[in-house]
């Protein structure tokens, strides 16, 4: 009877010990997404900072037109960019639970 308790006890601390490995992968995980949209979100802001000011320094509505196009197109690029990061990085961390 005793080997069945000591069986139990076994199996428990196994569970435990899995789900403290997955909830650390999980937070592992959440953090690099965090940590990514942190700078994504950084860069975006220093990126429309930068376009900002090349519009107001525009000498013409040609110019401006040009700046704000420029600036549209790398914006979505980069935002295409980031959400296919962040969506690789939500694959890894289904993959890892």
């Amino acid at each position: 009877m005793m080997k069945s308790f000591e069986k139990v006890g076994a199996a428990g601390k196994e569970a435990i010990d899995n789900g403290l490995k997955s909830a650390t992968a999980m937070m592992k995980g959440l953090q690099a997404v965090a940590a990514e949209s942190t700078d994504y979100s950084k860069a975006a802001m220093e990126s429309g900072s930068a376009a900002l000011e090349k519009l107001f320094a525009a000498k013409s509505l040609d110019k401006a037109i040009e700046v704000q196009t420029t600036w549209a197109k790398s914006a979505w690029e980069a935002h295409v960019a980031e959400m296919t990061k962040v969506g690789e990085l939500y694959a890894d961390l289904a993959r890892t639970r």
